[in-house]
């Protein structure tokens, strides 16, 4: 094996390492499926088998290899539309919400789903 292909070859095993393995993430619109890593799998299992994507937060675009959308009742070989906004207000006593968006199919327009992120003040 030459240099540059054992170099890709450990590249390629550190990535899938970082990145985790393909999920399919339920939303309320649809789902998605992408690579997300443990600690984001841990936080989009709710204990009924499924694992959402509200709770993951935004996740990359390259992340993501499909997503079905129940509105177009159809399957994209692609990333939705990622909208989001950064409110930075305060939602309760030392409490912010830092980020909110949503996934919009590429097609329709409907929501995928939604996320929140929060931030202690």
């Amino acid at each position: 094996m030459t240099n540059t292909k054992y170099l890709k070859s450990i590249n390629e095993e550190a990535f899938s390492l970082l990145m985790g393995e393909e999920c399919k993430l339920k939303g309320s619109g649809g789902y998605l499926m992408a690579s997300i890593s443990e600690e984001q799998k841990k936080k989009a299992d709710l204990g009924v088998g499924e694992l959402f994507l509200a709770p993951v937060g935004r996740i990359p675009e390259e992340s993501i290899t499909s997503y079905f959308c129940n509105n177009c009742n159809q399957e994209f070989k692609s990333s939705p539309k990622v909208s989001y906004e950064n409110p930075n207000e305060e939602v309760a006593e030392n409490m912010k919400l830092a980020e909110k968006g949503m996934y919009l199919c590429t097609n329709c327009e409907s929501s995928i789903g939604e996320y929140r992120e929060f931030q202690k003040s």
